[in-house]
């Protein structure tokens, strides 16, 4: 029996990839890049820097005595005194000042996001006669400076009998906020699919429900936002306080402040005052810490469908 020759194996070598050289203008590019990388970096940590030590600072006086907040005001503090923040929020009346905030700033950020989230809807979902006019009226009270409305805000709030009350100074801060807050609504409303909306009406809901129980719930993220701006503005709102309410039972915490700091004569109670500003800080920096995803959520939102 006579064996079969096995055919020879023939091995193909791959050419070897050819390395293309970067053109001139790539490198150009890429230099340029990283130029501006380390340069945007260099902006933001000066930011930073600008913002956060500040901050840093306040909270480190706040737990200083005052001889040492004059002669050493940057080395740290021997020991906590927290006595400067148990004096702030007792003798300073800082208690009281930061009740009537969160009655007022808690009334009139419910009330802004209701009444502005329900407009911000019908001008972003249904056509009427002016439609257009309505919005615009809005996103004119926008430019209108506060400080012109001072003094007949003034006289009607006297006249109806909501000067120096909690109240009178909510409806004012509602009024304050809503046209910021229906011209980022009405926005972000408009983003949101219409098929839902339509299949909750088909299902027999009415407009009140439709909205209450399919629409409001979709635009968590943009309400979120938009509460963190007003509360941020109502927080530290001190123009309008000052002027409509003159009763130190109702003063808020940017009245009291201001206050605990012209009441100091030649005491110096710095320590105290530093305590007092850092309680009127932390609400605002503990809402922005847990709600910033939120935040970034709500204003990226629409931005790509």
């Amino acid at each position: 029996m006579k064996a079969t020759d096995t055919p020879p194996v023939v091995t193909v070598q791959e050419p070897a990839p050819v390395s293309k050289a970067p053109a001139p203008g790539d490198k150009e590019k890429s230099s340029e890049g990283k130029v501006l990388n380390v340069f945007s970096h260099g902006v933001l940590i000066i930011w930073a820097i600008l913002v956060v030590m500040p901050l840093l600072w306040a909270i480190m006086a706040s737990f200083k005595t005052d001889d040492s907040i004059l002669s050493t005001p940057w080395a740290l503090p021997d020991k906590l005194h927290f006595e400067n923040w148990s004096r702030a929020w007792s003798q300073a009346h800082m208690s009281d000042y930061f009740l009537n905030t969160i009655l007022v700033v808690g009334g009139s950020l419910i009330g802004t996001l209701l009444l502005g989230s329900m407009a911000a809807y019908v001008l972003a979902r249904f056509d009427f006669p002016g439609n257009r006019f309505v919005y615009y009226m809005f996103i004119g009270g926008m430019s209108f400076p506060i400080i012109l409305a001072l003094v007949p805000l003034f006289f009607v709030m006297n006249n109806m009998g909501l000067l120096n009350t909690r109240h009178g100074l909510i409806l004012v801060y509602i009024a304050y906020s809503l046209p910021f807050t229906v011209f980022f609504l009405t926005s972000f409303f408009r983003t949101l699919p219409s098929s839902v909306a339509e299949a909750a009406m088909l299902d027999g809901a009415s407009h009140t429900r439709t909205f209450f129980q399919v629409m409001l719930p979709m635009a968590k993220p943009g309400l979120i936002s938009v509460g963190i701006f007003n509360f941020l503005g109502q927080w530290n709102q001190y123009l309008l306080p000052t002027v409509l309410n003159t009763d130190p039972k109702y003063r808020v915490l940017s009245q009291g402040l201001v206050e605990l700091a012209n009441g100091q004569g030649y005491k110096g109670d710095w320590s105290g005052l530093f305590a007092g500003l850092v309680m009127a800080m932390l609400p605002v920096l503990a809402a922005y810490i847990i709600f910033q995803r939120q935040v970034v959520a709500g204003l990226t939102a629409g931005a790509v469908k």
